[in-house]
């Protein structure tokens, strides 16, 4: 039996739209007449792991172990499209910022019974890819990305009264850091400047993903390669 090749980041995108397509003629019987989005979201993540392990030499993890493909420091994330949001694990606040760490593969679904199969079938309306850089949350890092391109060497808009206005805007969108830690962080964003965000990410105990923002941005390819719609 020939070995199976390994799945590049490359050959992953391709895979993920290739399932979508055929996702969107597979029966779920066990789906007919559910409501829970996390049965769904459970159901689809099986089958695309199942289909990529038979086509590609390749290590999937879970929730319960981190990311479910880490040899691509790739997580995957399965959403209803009337509410296109999940969870994830709360790391520290400067996720908000700088991303989650690792891309994301979000696959956005509608739900539709056919009661004469008895039996669910999911029109995938999207397949996003958000590359790491870009998972951060967009108001924030727009917010950030405005008030350091407005630094000057003049008197008003010098490092010190930046560093002063970006405290005062991780002050007032709670991220959740002590008065010094926050300091800290006002002054790295001077010099490191965050990438433009494309998610909506509330603060809870887990991070709470909104992807409105992410999936009009993969339609418009504004920013491809790194945010895209691969079921497009």
């Amino acid at each position: 039996m020939p070995s199976l090749p390994p799945l590049t980041l490359e050959l992953f995108h391709v895979a993920a739209s290739e399932f979508a397509a055929e996702l969107r003629t597979t029966p779920f019987p066990t789906l007919y007449g559910a409501t829970d989005g996390k049965a769904v979201g459970t159901a689809v993540e099986a089958e695309f792991k199942a289909y990529l392990q038979e086509r590609f030499d390749i290590a999937v993890g879970s929730a319960a172990n981190g990311l479910d493909f880490p040899t691509l420091n790739t997580d995957l994330k399965v959403t209803s499209l009337a509410k296109p949001q999940s969870s994830c694990p709360y790391r520290d606040a400067t996720q908000k910022i700088y991303g989650l760490g690792y891309n994301l593969l979000v696959i956005v679904y509608v739900k539709e019974d056919d009661a004469e199969q008895r039996a669910a079938f999911l029109d995938i309306k999207h397949v996003v890819y958000i590359d790491q850089a870009r998972t951060g949350d967009y108001t924030l890092t727009s917010q950030i990305r405005s008030i350091v391109g407005q630094m000057s060497d003049g008197p008003f808009g010098g490092r010190e009264s930046v560093i002063e206005d970006l405290d005062a805007l991780l002050e007032d969108k709670n991220i959740p850091l002590d008065e010094v830690s926050r300091r800290v962080l006002a002054e790295r964003l001077v010099d490191d400047v965050p990438e433009q965000g494309v998610l909506t990410i509330s603060n809870a105990l887990q991070w709470r993903l909104a992807y409105g923002r992410a999936i009009s941005t993969a339609v418009a390819g504004i920013i491809a390669p790194e945010v895209v719609d691969l079921g497009a």
